[in-house]
């Protein structure tokens, strides 16, 4: 029950001065957060004022252990804020034998009431549904649509402006209807300074002291060695309000529905966990969740410091850590040719802001939740690190995966891509129906250990993500990216990260961002080889101004699987392309022809002629030489002639 113990922490942490920071605090024990749909106004003896619809708001609503965990069938009422079948006891439904809601609801708010903890909004709320016209008041303003006949509608066919309480209200998918009866009800009592109910702490504070004081004997709590009061049912509703899954539940309420194999006679034999202790743990993972939790379909992942102070995003890219969101404001162009030595001072600064403020023995945890079944949830990834250990973990990773990446024409960056990216790299759209989001949620899964583990990348990431880089002719065009929110270059982004991938799988070989031209490898200086001669043909298209693949792009695939007699075919075809830069561009073909010489005299001649299928390795080789800058001195002779002008970034 560590995870649990961690949360519990959290949670009493949570009014430390380091932590008011970070926005509203969890929410106290026995409320829940729920979306509230209408609000009705009433003075503080139970007249009515007003009522209307409204926008969906996450609101906080008082809740029993009950009704915060079994709200799925049956009749189980929150005491203050609730729906309006709860609420109302004019609704009678299909059939006029009454409204055990209403019936339940007032049963429940009465008790409340007549305690010592009783608050005098809830007393107002209560004389006001005595008057049995809740939902008369609401017909008469409005607020929920009805027919001729003054009956809720649950349908509207009509092409008349469709109203708002329906607008925020989820259609069933299957019967094509609404229920407005189950419109969440929050109230407005104008009786003193605060009159939202749901924002009034003391009436938070009458709540938890009536709960409180109905709880069971204490006994003992397995999260705290504590005696105290435990908990028959724990919270569900981390991910979002409707979430039903549980990380901790058991089968039935009926003791004889239990099965133990013999081990126990009843349920608290099992494991005891305070009843408080519970409710602020699960309140403070779904508000860790909310603020800052990673949701990919129903995995979540949040990291967090029990102390309260903030950590880097985990499973951020190198450019939204460093809050480079939509833009190219990297410090200077992608490629400089200094080995990364901008993008490793950048990343340290980055690292030494949270060291700054994050103590090196400050309590680190990283969870992932995901549920495989609606009404189950587990922990899929469990670590406890120090504040030291995390930061070195996550500056290691970004620095041993960093590459030139190219997200967009405005986001180009040097640095790790994130999980997600990877995912998308090496899986494409495979990644799309319920079987891509089972995909893509175990690869992030399966690259959460090499970023806190400091595991090697899986190899079969690494082949996948290098395959389809390989295939640029099936990825190279350009699609609309939602999550971006701009054009992206497939093939451009898959061949960054499958770069990245390859050199952190490989950290022994200690593969630069730069250029290395003593590295004399077979397929690195096939790479090169191939990117030379991408760069004469799209020179001589660009002078010819025709817009088409050159042989390079359209036969790296087959140059990957073959490469001598692919680079063979290859060669031939730039015959054509060479005599028309011969006239108009003769600096930059000397420069060229001397940098395949160069490339060709680094081969072993076996290696040369060998047909074995090359490595991501080609990958790097191939993009380190895409990108190096032309020398200046060849460049300066271009410049001074405008015919033999060239691209800088060839």
């Amino acid at each position: 029950m560590s995870w649990m113990q961690k949360l519990f922490e959290t949670y009493e942490r949570r009014t430390d001065p380091a932590s008011q920071q970070l926005g509203s605090p969890p929410a106290p024990p026995f409320h829940v957060i729920q979306q509230a749909h209408l609000e009705v106004a009433i003075d503080g003896v139970g007249n009515f004022r007003r009522a209307k619809s409204i926008d969906r708001e996450d609101t906080l609503i008082p809740a029993t252990e009950k009704s915060s965990t079994a709200r799925t069938s049956g009749v189980v009422p929150h005491p203050l804020c609730d729906h309006i079948k709860y609420c109302a006891a004019d609704f009678l439904g299909d059939g006029n034998e009454g409204n055990l809601y209403f019936d339940a609801y007032r049963t429940q708010l009465n008790d409340w009431c007549a305690s010592p903890h009783a608050h005098p909004k809830a007393i107002a709320v209560l004389r006001y549904l005595d008057k049995k016209t809740l939902l008369q008041d609401l017909i008469r303003e409005k607020a929920v649509p009805v027919d001729d006949e003054g009956r809720m509608l649950n349908r509207w066919d009509s092409r008349d402006k469709i109203p708002h309480l329906f607008k925020q209200l989820t259609k069933d998918s299957k019967t094509q209807t609404y229920k407005p009866q189950n419109a969440l009800i929050r109230w407005i009592v104008e009786s003193d300074h605060v009159p939202e109910a749901w924002k009034d702490q003391s009436v938070q504070e009458a709540w938890i002291a009536y709960c409180s004081g109905k709880a069971a004997e204490p006994a003992f709590c397995h999260v705290t060695g504590e005696n105290r009061a435990l908990a028959v049912k724990h919270p569900k509703g981390l991910r979002n309000g409707k979430d039903g899954a549980k990380l901790i539940s058991n089968k039935k309420e009926d003791e004889s529905d239990f099965i133990y194999l013999g081990r126990f006679l009843h349920a608290d034999q099992v494991v005891g966990v305070g009843l408080d202790v519970t409710q602020k743990a699960h309140s403070a993972l779904q508000w860790l969740i909310k603020r800052q939790g990673f949701r990919n379909g129903d995995q979540v992942i949040v990291a967090w410091a029990v102390s309260g102070k903030p950590l880097p995003d985990l499973v951020a890219n190198s450019a939204q850590l460093f809050g480079l969101e939509s833009a190219q404001e990297d410090a200077g162009p992608a490629y400089q040719g200094d080995a990364g030595q901008s993008f490793a001072l950048r990343l340290n600064k980055c690292i030494a802001g949270y060291r700054a403020q994050l103590g090196s023995t400050d309590e680190i945890v990283v969870m992932a939740l995901d549920s495989a079944t609606p009404g189950r949830m587990a922990i899929t990834y469990y670590r406890e690190l120090t504040g030291s250990e995390f930061l070195e973990r996550l500056e290691a990773w970004h620095e041993s995966s960093a590459w030139h990446q190219t997200f967009g024409r405005q986001m180009k960056f040097v640095g790790a891509p994130s999980p997600t990216d990877i995912a998308e790299a090496a899986y494409g759209h495979q990644l799309e129906g319920k079987s891509g989001a089972k995909l893509r949620k175990a690869t992030v899964e399966r690259l959460l250990p090499c970023i806190i583990d400091g595991q090697p990348i899986p190899r079969d990431l690494v082949v996948a993500t290098t395959q389809r880089a390989a295939n640029r002719a099936g990825t190279d065009k350009w699609t609309f990216d939602k999550k971006l929110g701009m054009e992206v270059n497939e093939w451009e982004k898959n061949l960054g990260v499958a770069c990245a991938l390859f050199r952190t799988h490989y950290k022994q070989r200690s593969y630069q961002m730069a250029l290395e031209l003593d590295r004399t490898s077979r397929d690195y200086l096939y790479g090169r080889l191939l990117a030379v001669a991408e760069s004469i043909e799209e020179m001589a298209l660009l002078l010819a101004k025709e817009k088409r693949s050159t042989n390079a792009a359209r036969l790296m695939q087959r140059f990957a699987d073959h490469p001598y007699s692919t680079w063979r075919t290859i060669e031939l075809s730039l015959v054509p392309y060479k005599a028309r830069l011969e006239t108009k561009a003769p600096v930059f073909l000397r420069e060229k022809k001397q940098l395949l010489d160069e490339i060709n005299w680094a081969f072993d001649a076996q290696d040369f002629v060998s047909e074995a299928r090359l490595t991501g390795e080609f990958l790097l080789g191939y993009h380190c030489q895409r990108l190096a800058p032309r020398p200046k001195r060849e460049a300066a002779k271009d410049e001074a002639n405008p015919e033999n002008q060239t691209d800088q970034g060839e």
